[in-house]
């Protein structure tokens, strides 16, 4: 066997396995998804979205509440989170790329985006919960905030340094200072990139059930104050998913769809986006 043959031969096994495995992950996720989209459009009615979670062994109700707070505490976290990051992404392109502090944030940034979400959500209980005494939808908006900010600083940072060198130095040699050099060249040509971050972001919180369980709680009725426990779609499905109760175990598929087709969503949006970026 000749050298060409021999690597012919490699490349058809490296490729065979690739394909094997790829095949493998998405019988799984397609199984999944499949009794995802079995399992939850039989809980799918009006009431699921007009009505509030029903107490044990009724017939009758919805998860209106549990959507509205997971709503409000999703955007709590991003409203939190992403400013923050996209601030410290700008700082680790385009002001520390080579200095001690930038280097600190980074490995810092590295370690919270790979830090388990349930360590989080104890974090801020012990910063929060256990200091007030109540459970909060500050709480846990501050929770999932923590997550979405690692993902938003590595997008921005990963999207400015995409940026071409060329544009910064015919800015420059326009007279540009640098904040003018970073609001109107480099962000503007990395923007798709960053709202795909924040998009993906907001995607990974959407589901996140432990940081909630150890911040926000739940409550079995309609709440708005930011200050009290309030409920959420995750530890709504988490609880109804656990119970004995047939209408709640309905609720709690129809959920899990809700979030997945969300999430879903906010990942297709975030690809159709960053394929279409282009940075000239």
């Amino acid at each position: 066997m000749n050298l060409h043959q021999r690597r012919y031969l490699v490349n058809r096994i490296a490729l065979t396995l690739s394909m094997s495995a790829m095949a493998f992950g998405l019988v799984w996720l397609a199984w999944i998804l499949f009794t995802v989209f079995v399992q939850g459009v039989s809980g799918l009615s009006l009431n699921l979205f007009t009505q509030m979670t029903p107490p044990p062994g009724s017939s009758d109700g919805g998860l209106l509440n549990a959507i509205v707070g997971s709503l409000i505490m999703v955007g709590i976290g991003t409203g939190l989170g992403t400013p923050i990051g996209i601030l410290a992404g700008v700082y680790l392109a385009e002001y520390g790329r080579h200095k001690w502090l930038g280097h600190t944030i980074r490995f810092i940034n590295d370690l919270l985006l790979s830090a388990p979400s349930i360590v989080i959500g104890l974090f801020v209980y012990s910063l929060i919960v256990a200091r007030t005494g109540t459970f909060s939808a500050w709480a846990g908006g501050i929770s999932l905030a923590l997550l979405v900010l690692p993902v938003v600083i590595r997008t921005t940072e990963n999207m400015l340094l995409l940026v071409p060198g060329s544009l910064r130095e015919a800015a420059f040699a326009l007279g540009a200072p640098m904040h003018i050099v970073v609001t109107k060249v480099t962000l503007r040509a990395a923007r798709s990139g960053i709202i795909t971050g924040i998009l993906l972001a907001v995607a990974r919180i959407a589901g996140e059930t432990a940081p909630l369980l150890f911040t926000a709680l739940s409550n079995q009725f309609w709440s708005t104050d930011l200050g009290s426990p309030m409920a959420n779609l995750p530890v709504t499905i988490f609880r109804f998913a656990m119970s004995p109760f047939e209408e709640w175990q309905r609720l709690a598929w129809a959920g899990v769809l809700l979030i997945t087709l969300g999430v879903l969503g906010l990942n297709i949006l975030a690809r159709v986006l960053f394929r279409s970026q282009k940075v000239n």
